[in-house]
């Protein structure tokens, strides 16, 4: 049996009957890796790292001790700090970088028995919706090798849908987790803002960014998010909000009240799309929940909001690589001259649109035209979504406007590109939790992924009603 392929029960219940061991484990997912490395998924694999991590699982599994993720073995995206291993977010600017110390919520996984057999591609410091803006070159769907897998975790949904790792972390700044789970038949968390400690994430949007996870199962996820979730006092943006269990089984559809914002539907979103958003509020109606449609009006402020917002903290968070801190550096007498030119060669063109895009918005004179105003708005679609759950405890959606798109296809419209994630920027404005589920495929057997959104915190109601949508 292929345990790296199984459910998670299935794995903890082989390893404590000795049937396989971490070892094991991370021997089969190096060896996958290995055989499908045309697929780029992976940055850097770390295979010495990894076999010491499992020995170090086993030893203490043999002692008694026992860690609540043994057997998961995680794939990185490469924005997410791991000590000793390179860091370069798939950018030339970062190259020969290694990270000096552990994200928090790796730290946290890798001490409850998680192995790290690798860093993941994803598109240049996360900038981008198909991981077609890396500086390693595209990551590709095992689904369909000619179509994108998403982005920017690409190279993370990679490695769970191909089989190579159990699990892995990713990034959400305007939906690159939930995206690129739905391009790849995945669950994809995007937790709530505070949720997750950010320390060791590098940032892109800092009032947007999280940590994400990617699963096959409802019951993998359970577990590995609950270790994850939490205060970090290294994090003043954390929260102390208590942590509930997902893990207690499936919820109760019954008087579940669902929404359906019609702003979700309609122009720009495939017919087979649209077909299994109405399959899935059926199946959840069959179930005894209440679905019903819903108006978020201000929803269709989201994309450009997104759009002012992000770009404007790029430019900031991305002031400090300059050729002097990290990187390459440019020979050249003047320091001005050191930094535009490092600058110039070591970030890629998206990368460099945005940041053009965000110092405009915070220029003078523009500041008060685009970046004020965009957080005004933000703050009312926040509010307007806050009031829709007074009446829904979900909210259901598209994840993406279609199935994944050919490499090649959108890299030359930025436009196009960006809106792949008109469904999902909203949940990052509002901080609110979101989880796209893998629901069925198109006419070509592509995944179709949906979206549920939930009230702040509320994790539990997501992953609970994902299990629910399994076991129907």
């Amino acid at each position: 049996m292929n345990y790296l392929t199984a459910s998670f029960d299935t794995r903890q219940k082989a390893l404590a009957r000795n049937e396989t061991s971490v070892v094991a484990l991370v021997e089969a997912a190096l060896e996958s890796a290995k055989a499908k490395s045309h697929l780029n998924t992976f940055v850097t694999l770390t295979p010495e790292l990894a076999r010491r991590q499992a020995k170090r699982v086993d030893d203490e599994q043999m002692r008694g001790k026992l860690l609540p993720l043994a057997g998961v073995v995680l794939a990185v995206k490469d924005n997410i700090a791991l000590e000793g291993v390179p860091l370069t977010c798939a950018s030339k600017i970062l190259a020969g970088y290694e990270s000096l110390f552990t994200a928090t919520a790796l730290e946290r996984l890798i001490d409850a028995g998680a192995v790290v057999i690798g860093k993941t591609n994803l598109d240049e410091f996360a900038m981008g919706s198909s991981t077609e803006n890396s500086a390693f070159g595209p990551a590709l769907n095992p689904c369909d090798e000619a179509r994108v897998p998403g982005g920017s975790s690409g190279g993370s949904a990679v490695a769970v849908a191909a089989g190579i790792a159990t699990a892995a972390l990713g990034s959400e700044t305007g939906g690159s987790v939930r995206q690129p789970a739905a391009f790849c038949g995945l669950l994809g968390l995007k937790p709530t803002y505070g949720r997750i400690s950010r320390y060791g994430l590098v940032a892109f949007g800092s009032s947007l960014d999280q940590i994400g996870l990617f699963s096959q199962s409802s019951e993998e996820m359970t577990h590995i998010f609950e270790v994850m979730a939490g205060l970090d006092p290294r994090d003043n943006t954390s929260s102390d909000q208590p942590v509930p269990s997902a893990s207690n089984g499936v919820i109760d559809p019954a008087g579940l009240r669902i929404g359906l914002p019609v702003e979700f539907s309609g122009e720009g979103v495939s017919p087979e799309v649209a077909r299994e958003v109405e399959k899935t509020g059926q199946r959840l109606r069959s179930l005894g929940a209440r679905v019903e449609p819903c108006s978020l009006p201000l929803t269709r402020y989201a994309i450009p909001v997104y759009y002012i917002i992000a770009p404007a903290e790029a430019s900031s968070n991305l002031a400090r690589y300059d050729g002097v801190r990290y990187g390459p550096r440019a020979e050249d007498n003047s320091s001005g001259d050191v930094i535009r030119l490092s600058r110039q060669a070591g970030f890629g063109p998206e990368v460099k649109r945005r940041i053009m895009l965000g110092t405009y918005v915070l220029s003078s004179g523009y500041y008060d035209a685009y970046y004020r105003k965009a957080q005004q708005v933000r703050r009312l679609i926040r509010d307007e979504l806050l009031a829709a759950f007074d009446r829904f405890d979900l909210l259901l959606t598209p994840t993406t406007p279609t199935t994944a798109f050919k490499i090649g296809e959108r890299i030359s419209d930025p436009l196009a590109m960006y809106l792949s994630d008109i469904f999902t920027v909203t949940a990052n404005l509002a901080g609110i939790p979101a989880l796209s589920i893998p629901v069925g495929t198109d006419d070509r057997g592509l995944p179709v992924g949906v979206q549920l959104m939930a009230p702040p915190f509320r994790e539990d109601l997501l992953i609970g009603s994902a299990r629910l949508l399994e076991t129907a």
